[in-house]
């Protein structure tokens, strides 16, 4: 690999806007090879929710991250950044588009959360490169990924009941889960990113799912980058009160 992928791999400064998609390619390969699949080494005392807003060929970036206590799952404190990219909306890519930005957002709390759940996916992913699992093995955080729709594999449909899972596949290995987070709903996808186990994130998810399809970081990530990119929310670190819980 050339020494200018090299060090865009192990610096928190990145700028991934002038890649090549072989280039991005040779840095997921590269990245796999540092992947830690062991089982969670602490207790969880925070998670944290990751999320982006953007239009789909847009250049500007809304990131966002937000803590919730655990098991509790009441959100604490929250990092908003705008950014920009032109780097492709390319299947299996989006994580040169979107880490940038989340990564601005993560340097931005003083305390980093104990896990960091993305809404995108881990090693459910074709090169097991998904947007958590490149964005743990780049910072050492504890990730996992929920994926509202199948990045690889092939799965059975789980029961229909909130609970229920079952194995997502892929040349006959286990990358991952679909789990039904509601009943009667469509399953979200569930893979463990970096320094966690695929058990470690299954139970992560059902722990923290609630009465909506996504579990209660990543649903949070969510409204909150929205309101941010309507003006509802200014960019920056803030602590939540009590009363301005959503």
């Amino acid at each position: 690999m050339p020494d200018s992928l090299n060090r865009m791999v192990i610096t928190p400064e990145l700028n991934y806007d002038q890649l090549t998609i072989p280039e991005a390619t040779l840095i997921q390969q590269q990245l796999r090879g540092h992947l830690n699949l062991e089982p969670l080494q602490k207790g969880i005392q925070t998670i944290a929710g990751a999320d982006i807003s953007l239009a789909l060929y847009s250049e500007t970036v809304y990131a966002g991250l937000v803590v919730l206590s655990y098991p509790e799952l009441q959100p604490i404190s929250y990092s908003l950044v705008k950014s920009s990219t032109i780097f492709p909306y390319v299947p299996g890519y989006l994580a040169f588009r979107e880490i940038p930005a989340i990564l601005k957002a993560y340097e931005q709390l003083p305390v980093k959360p104990d896990v960091v759940m993305f809404d995108g996916n881990g090693i459910l992913h074709g090169r097991r490169m998904g947007i958590a699992s490149h964005f743990g093995v780049l910072t050492g955080a504890v990730t996992m990924g929920c994926a509202k729709k199948k990045l690889a594999g092939q799965y059975g449909e789980p029961g229909a009941s909130k609970g229920e899972y079952t194995h997502v596949t892929d040349k006959g290995e286990v990358i991952g889960y679909a789990v039904r987070t509601k009943d009667h709903v469509k399953p979200v996808f569930i893979s463990p990113g970096h320094k966690m186990s695929l058990e470690d994130s299954l139970t992560l998810a059902l722990k923290c799912t609630g009465k909506h399809r996504l579990p209660e970081p990543t649903r949070h990530a969510h409204e909150y980058v929205n309101r941010f990119r309507i003006g509802a929310l200014a960019e920056g670190y803030y602590e939540v009160e009590r009363w301005r819980l959503f």
